[in-house]
């Protein structure tokens, strides 16, 4: 088979040494070529280019960004049209950044050497996974998006990219940006299927479950949510204090159970329609996309096999 390896030399837990074992892990089973990014859309570019030249399986070592961006790049040429699917090569993951929100919910090692062994294994096994992605407009994402709160915290991050991302950075900004916003933030108007358009204040997708992690802590919003259902969606319809705390302290338990009235909630969506009275940020996978004023976020079953 042949593969490449596509690796982010800029992510948090990617080292030289640790890119070297990796590769000539792989090259013991697959023909393989690396290929350090040098910017960013880089590693779309190069997924893109596997799949059109027929190549077997793309192997991402980065964060969720990278993985992001590998996945866009494969699926690229499919539209997201129904039967394109067979034909893109596989996804294998080693995961190398600070949360690896993807990885985690396949079940695979946050360790990168300890992921490389369940890859290999899984390649001598021949075994894969479909999985369920989503799409924001024309964008892919594999395990949250969002407008509003969530994706303002990921602009003002991206602001910030010469710090060292992590849990209290991301924390701290989330903080930061509630309060600058406590009143003026941009109304969203959320549309399903069948039913009456709601006003809300952010609106959190997701493709999988946990929505993400805080550290080792996984964060709770829609926990009946897989790559096997459809979208997972959680909307707050006031961002006023006692609304937010509460949903915030039932997110970070073991069991997470959110209730109250100031919430909408669903599970297992085909497809959710969410509008803004003027440009906001939209997030893909924790990486900001740009501003819309409208976007369909839409499930897509099978969309793509991940070795694991």
């Amino acid at each position: 088979m042949r593969a490449v390896l596509v690796v982010n030399p800029q992510a948090t837990a990617t080292t030289p040494g640790g890119r070297d074992v990796l590769a000539h892990a792989l090259a013991s089973q697959v023909k393989l070529d690396v290929v350090e990014t040098e910017h960013r859309g880089h590693a779309m570019a190069v997924a893109r280019a596997a799949a059109a030249d027929g190549i077997g399986l793309v192997v991402a070592h980065g964060g969720d960004g990278t993985v992001n961006e590998v996945v866009n790049g494969l699926l690229a040429d499919t539209d997201g049209r129904p039967g394109q699917f067979d034909s893109v090569p596989m996804l294998g993951v080693v995961p190398g950044g600070s949360a690896n929100v993807f990885a985690r919910a396949l079940g695979l090692p946050r360790d990168p050497v300890e992921a490389t062994h369940v890859l290999l294994r899984a390649l001598e096994g021949g075994h894969g996974r479909q999985v369920g992605l989503g799409r924001a407009g024309e964008r892919w994402f594999t395990f949250n998006a969002g407008m509003g709160w969530d994706a303002d915290v990921v602009a003002e991050v991206e602001q910030r990219r010469g710090k060292q991302t992590g849990p209290s950075l991301y924390l701290r900004t989330a903080v930061s940006c509630y309060l600058r916003h406590p009143r003026g933030r941009t109304s969203l108007t959320v549309r399903l299927p069948g039913e009456e358009p709601v006003e809300v204040r952010t609106a959190f997708v997701s493709n999988t479950a946990p929505w993400s992690y805080l550290g080792a802590r996984p964060v709770q919003l829609n926990t009946e949510c897989s790559f096997d259902t459809g979208l997972g969606l959680f909307a707050l319809t006031s961002l006023g204090l006692p609304t937010v705390l509460r949903h915030v302290g039932q997110a970070l338990r073991k069991r997470a159970r959110h209730r109250g009235g100031r919430l909408l909630r669903h599970d297992d969506l085909a497809i959710v329609s969410i509008t803004a009275k003027e440009q906001v940020n939209l997030q893909v996978d924790g990486d900001l996309v740009g501003q819309r004023r409208h976007v369909e976020f839409v499930s897509v079953p099978r969309a793509l096999t991940v070795v694991s």
